[in-house]
């Protein structure tokens, strides 16, 4: 296909040198997903510095029905910000609109550009004694779009909840270059469809989010970080019921590793040591948090609920973190199980979500399950207990190539993965959003009424199919309309 010769002249008019690039060494970095599972071209990369700038974009775009691939910090697990390799899509980063444009503390509300980083909007935060609610691993590179347009979660949601719940109110460019402005937040506002919550979670296939009014929270005065041993999966979700009666308030997170996990990242982290000094099949890291005075009961609120995990029989040893420095390491211990993993070889690894109060039962049904019909593999669940979400992971047999195994096996296994969890009433994405590695997936396994309400939307808000092609929703069945 020939290039759009006369697009590529109005889009360095419009842009300017700093706006627009087709600079391979400049391009190439943002053309290959942070997993480095998939691998496109691009007709050039776009960094509009402005909304405005976006939208003249996109109706530039539209007019000469070029695709668009929106990206924020290119940290996706789902290849949601890849362009395919046909070369005929533009990248749209919205890096350079990194404005965070008011916050208000009294308010607890900050309006944030779509390109502000996590880590930078948690600095701003704090220098006005608030706190964004959600945090994850890739702060210092995920940014407010990103989050946005994925409705990412993290270790916070137990108590916070996902994105959906963080954003107040958005401001996005439609498929037609015009701009949706629901900025300003309103407790109660019965004016039609709530369009902010379409976008969320929508990947770029609706509209490109070039800003947010996020909710923020009252900064953390105190905070106790446990570390408990247990007997089974069922023992962590019967403790976590446990936290959730004693200590409502305070309970931030409560996230579970089976042993497994914990010797990969101890021997993954040269300086590591385990919390506890006896062997235990299940771990739980809790987090009690408190604002204002509510810090000064704090550690015996902690205390009282090991006493009582003990004496229920749920908890075999435990430890409380004597500072912030051990409960950071703690916090290391759970955050590098995903790499500790992918360390030992090829794995396949699954972001699923079941009712939070079946999810230790199938974590014990599934893992026998799978290693059953896959021998020589591995099964192991590890993650946010408190909010049904486990990443669960399934490791090659010793010797199996990396790469070739994930293609042959790995695929069977996940098709099978993803069964087992839609029998549970599951969903096969819990917090990295669909992009192009679940599509298929989901057009296989989803109700089919809720297949044809997302083509429909998709139809009606982006008539030309140029707003993220080949992302999120599944093809419509041959024969059918789309």
């Amino acid at each position: 296909m020939a290039e759009p010769t006369l697009f590529l002249v109005e889009v360095v008019h419009l842009l300017g040198p700093r706006g627009w690039t087709r600079d391979e060494d400049l391009v190439l970095p943002w053309l290959t997903d942070w997993r480095g599972r998939y691998t496109g071209r691009a007709l050039g990369l776009a960094s509009p510095a402005s909304t405005a700038e976006v939208a003249a974009l996109v109706r530039l775009c539209a007019s000469h029905n070029v695709p668009i691939v929106p990206q924020g910090g290119n940290s996706g697990m789902s290849g949601g910000a890849t362009p395919d390799d046909s070369g005929t899509a533009i990248i749209l980063s919205l890096r350079r609109m990194n404005a965070i444009r008011s916050i208000d503390g009294e308010a607890g509300q900050a309006v944030c550009e779509a390109g502000v980083i996590l880590q930078t909007l948690h600095d701003a935060a704090a220098a006005h004694r608030m706190r964004f609610p959600l945090t994850l691993g890739g702060k210092g590179s995920a940014t407010v779009g990103g989050l946005v347009s994925t409705n990412a979660g993290g270790t916070q949601v137990l108590r916070h909840g996902t994105m959906r719940a963080q954003v107040l109110g958005l401001e996005a460019v439609l498929a037609d270059g015009t701009v949706l402005d629901t900025l300003t937040p309103l407790r109660k506002d019965n004016r039609g469809f709530d369009l902010k919550q379409l976008l969320i979670g929508s990947e770029g296939t609706l509209g490109i989010v070039t800003a947010a009014t996020l909710r923020l929270v009252p900064e953390v005065t105190g905070r106790t970080v446990l570390w408990a041993g247990l007997g089974s999966i069922p023992d962590a979700r019967r403790l976590l019921a446990l936290a959730e009666k004693q200590v409502p308030d305070a309970l931030e997170g409560f996230e579970v590793m089976p042993a497994h996990c914990l010797d990969s990242v101890l021997d993954y982290l040269p300086d590591a040591r385990a919390p506890l000094a006896g062997e235990h099949a299940w771990h739980a890291l809790i987090e009690l948090v408190a604002t204002g005075k509510d810090s000064e009961g704090l550690a015996e609120k902690a205390e009282q609920l090991l006493v009582a995990g003990l004496e229920a029989g749920l908890v075999e040893d435990a430890t409380i973190a004597a500072s912030e420095s051990q409960a950071e390491q703690f916090w290391l211990l759970r955050d590098s199980a995903a790499p500790a993993e992918r360390a030992i070889g090829p794995a396949m690894q699954h972001d699923i979500s079941v009712p939070v109060e079946r999810m230790a039962d199938f974590v014990e049904a599934s893992v026998p399950a799978v290693e059953t019909r896959f021998p020589g593999c591995r099964a192991v669940g590890f993650g946010h207990l408190g909010d049904g979400n486990i990443h669960f992971h399934v490791l090659a047999p010793a010797g199996a190539a990396r790469g070739a195994w994930e293609e042959s096996d790995g695929k069977k296994i996940s098709r099978f993965v993803h069964d087992l969890v839609t029998e549970w009433n599951g969903s096969i994405s819990a917090e990295h959003g669909i992009g192009q590695m679940k599509r298929d997936e989901l057009g296989r396994l989803g109700d089919p009424v809720a297949l044809a309400t997302m083509r429909a939307v998709k139809a009606a808000l982006d008539p030309q199919g140029l707003l993220n092609p080949g992302k999120l929703v599944p093809l419509a069945p041959e024969g059918t309309s789309p």
